[in-house]
């Protein structure tokens, strides 16, 4: 009768535990697809944002190249190498030139000093 009256309190008793092992086994398993599927999601973002990139530099590449063959020089781009060349060559000769006004100052006054220590 003991066990009766037990089977009457807890009505399926195995049966319900067995519900709650199987809902508690399908949240596990919702959010496991749910954490795979945002990995994947997340991998496949990152890849095609790659790609987009390797597309870009390739066609930054390719107009660069462009632009050089046609000699012709763009704002923020660098210049020909041939244009490169003539303005190192104009730099050197105003280099040179500032050089040798200094040296004539340098000499002017140096002649002043000495007539100063001659007159004093």
């Amino acid at each position: 009768m003991a066990d009766r009256q037990a089977g009457q309190r807890h009505p399926g008793g195995a049966a319900a535990g067995a519900a709650a092992g199987d809902s508690s086994a399908l949240l596990i398993s919702a959010l496991a697809g749910a954490v795979l599927g945002a990995a994947g999601l997340g991998w496949w973002l990152l890849s095609k944002a790659d790609q987009r990139r390797g597309s870009m530099r390739q066609q930054r590449v390719l107009r660069l190249s462009r632009l050089q063959e046609s000699g012709g020089a763009v704002e923020g781009l660098p210049a020909p190498a041939s244009l490169t060349a003539s303005n190192d060559r104009e730099l050197h000769q105003k280099v040179h030139q500032l050089n040798e006004a200094i040296e004539d100052v340098r000499r002017q006054l140096e002649t002043l000093s000495i007539g100063r220590q001659g007159s004093g």
